[in-house]
């Protein structure tokens, strides 16, 4: 048996790979995790020993093929809690991942198998990000880069949102972008400042937003606008 908090390193190294590759360093999991780094080292350690990850000093971790496992399933388990807490429960977006924080190590294959069918199997959460099967295979990387990268006079549409900062969270609902969102860059102004259109408005983000927001292109830019759902400011 893993502990919760083993568990959590193996999903953090796992999103920590996606997002730039391996190794992960210390620091790194340190950081996305809050802890100190003499703390994620001993645990990165242990994960080690039980052959979880593969480790080199001053170099980082890597999953192995039995941590990567662990990491789909507990993947599995919270992007479908978020989905069934915003559809069936009436959570607000911006509050579900700290209640799945909670709840993705103790539910049961079959409480997981009934969610995922009462959901009708859904291919990503509520956050755009992609749920793996139930196979626990991985899921297919996707054509999408950084709002951030996106130059003046592209039109994108929003493909994922971190979802780990609730009041970020709060804030791009407020300005009418999540999933589906189709925008335009109009500016890119040097103060760290992205200005976009949005259904007919104007909203300026800053570029540190803008560096949490995956988007990919569209084939055209004559209309763009909140997707259904989702309120425009």
């Amino acid at each position: 048996m893993l502990s919760d908090v083993m568990e959590d390193y193996l999903k953090a190294i796992y999103e920590l790979q996606e997002d730039a590759g391996p190794p992960v360093s210390t620091s790194q999991v340190a950081g996305y995790l809050d802890v100190t780094p003499p703390t994620a080292t001993s645990m990165l350690e242990k994960l080690a020993d039980r052959g979880f990850v593969e480790r080199e000093k001053y170099e980082g971790v890597e999953l192995t093929e039995e941590g990567e496992t662990v990491a789909l399933e507990v993947l599995r388990h919270h992007r479908l809690l978020e989905s069934y807490l915003t559809e069936h429960l009436d959570y607000d977006w911006s509050e579900v991942h700290d209640e799945a924080d909670v709840l993705e190590h103790h539910i049961s294959e079959e409480f997981e198998r009934r969610v995922a069918e009462a959901l009708d199997d859904p291919d990503v959460d509520p956050h755009g990000d992609p749920i793996p099967g139930e196979d626990l295979s991985r899921p297919e990387c996707d054509d999408s880069r950084c709002l951030s990268e996106v130059g003046a006079d592209e039109t994108v549409e929003v493909v994922r949102v971190r979802d780990r900062d609730d009041e970020e969270l709060r804030y791009l609902q407020s300005a009418g972008i999540a999933p589906g969102t189709v925008l335009r860059v109009e500016e890119v102004a040097p103060i760290g400042m992205i200005v976009l259109g949005i259904g007919g408005e104007t909203q300026h983000l800053p570029e540190g937003v803008a560096e949490t927001i995956r988007v990919r292109p569209v084939s055209s830019d004559d209309a763009y606008g909140a997707p259904e759902g989702v309120s425009e400011p």
